[in-house]
């Protein structure tokens, strides 16, 4: 890790940046990267609202979201989605968030890029961090439990039930 850039073995995770801006618009209004999330796609002025929250929390935590870029040679790289913390809006603290453009998933690019991000958030000194995910998204809860992140309660929303996983600091896991 440099600063807050973290390399893994196929990724370049890059603190989200106002130069983001039109492909996290783009990630957060696709149905297949966001429609599972709370609060569901999101339109360009709500990106841009979150984008404001998460270079903030930056500034305040030494943590936030990051893009998640797949290296595909040491000069070019394109974005397959977003991972890192960000401060819930259901005052539950920190929550872990995942989301890819769907031509990305099933390559085990979330759970590394998601594993790297909370081992960096837990480094940085926070030492709880949680995730909320439908009982029903399959690929969310196999990334969680394959970053070490374990269920701890639940409860119902919009006719969901909803998981709530954590991670501490003592148990943060490797990828």
């Amino acid at each position: 890790m440099l600063g807050r850039t973290i390399r893994t073995p196929r990724l370049l995770l890059e603190p989200v940046s106002w130069r983001d801006l039109d492909n996290l618009a783009r990630l957060k209004a696709d149905a297949g990267a966001f429609g599972m999330m709370l609060g569901g796609v999101r339109s360009r002025q709500q990106t841009e609202d979150e984008l404001i929250s998460d270079v903030a929390l930056w500034g305040r935590r030494g943590v936030g979201m990051f893009t998640m870029n797949e290296i595909d040679a040491p000069e070019a790289r394109r974005m397959v989605g977003i991972t890192g913390v960000h401060e819930r809006p259901d005052g539950r603290g920190l929550g872990l968030r995942i989301a890819l453009w769907p031509w990305a998933s099933g390559r085990g690019l979330a759970r590394e890029g998601a594993g790297s991000a909370l081992r960096f958030t837990h480094e940085q000194g926070e030492p709880v961090v949680i995730a909320v995910t439908r009982e029903d998204n399959r690929a969310s809860r196999l990334v969680l439990g394959s970053i070490g992140m374990r269920h701890i309660a639940t409860f119902p929303r919009g006719g969901h039930q909803m998981l709530i996983y954590e991670s501490r600091e003592d148990v943060a896991a490797k990828p």
